[in-house]
């Protein structure tokens, strides 16, 4: 159950990066017309471009894999395997938070009831069954690190590849 760690996040950032270049522009007018608060600076912000998309994904993806080989090396001790665990997990409630939010799809919505939170929830109850405890700390830096883990690879992405070419709102 520890590569399968690996293995499920593969299946979801698959979708994400099927989907996340690009999708800012391509659902601005829908966010426009749900969320008119929300100032163009932010929608511009969010922007990623197939490029960005890739090599965020890739960089989680090496944090993922990490984990994953410490979790099988440990029989799923390891505190960064259970964070990373928890992590996953957790973030499928994002996943679905967005798009009620955005009242549409959002990269990754499909995979995060099908995969994410499935498989974490196997996990762990496959851990419990093997008499592995939970490291209670781990799993709360698990959730705490979830956000910046995630903007730390996609900053590194915006550092390594270009800017989306679209201009605001210019394909929608």
């Amino acid at each position: 159950m520890t590569w399968g760690l690996l293995a499920a996040w593969a299946v979801h950032d698959s979708e994400e990066l099927a989907t996340m270049g690009g999708w800012v522009d391509r659902a601005r007018p829908r966010l426009r017309a749900h969320l008119p608060w929300v100032p163009e600076r932010v929608w511009d912000r969010l922007r990623v471009s197939p490029a960005q998309a890739g090599i965020a994904i890739g960089l989680m993806g090496a944090v993922m894999a990490t984990a994953a080989a410490r979790g099988a090396s440990t029989g799923g001790r390891s505190r960064f395997y259970q964070a990373a665990l928890v992590g996953f997990g957790a973030h499928a409630g994002g996943h679905l938070a967005q798009a009620v939010l955005t009242r549409g799809y959002t990269p990754g919505v499909v995979t995060a009831p099908l995969v994410v939170a499935p498989f974490s929830w196997w996990a762990w109850r496959r851990l419990g069954a093997a008499g592995v405890r939970r490291d209670d700390r781990a799993t709360a830096v698990g959730a705490a690190l979830l956000l910046p883990a995630a903007a730390l690879c996609h900053a590194v992405a915006r550092r390594l590849a270009p800017a989306p070419t679209s201009s605001s709102g210019d394909s929608g």
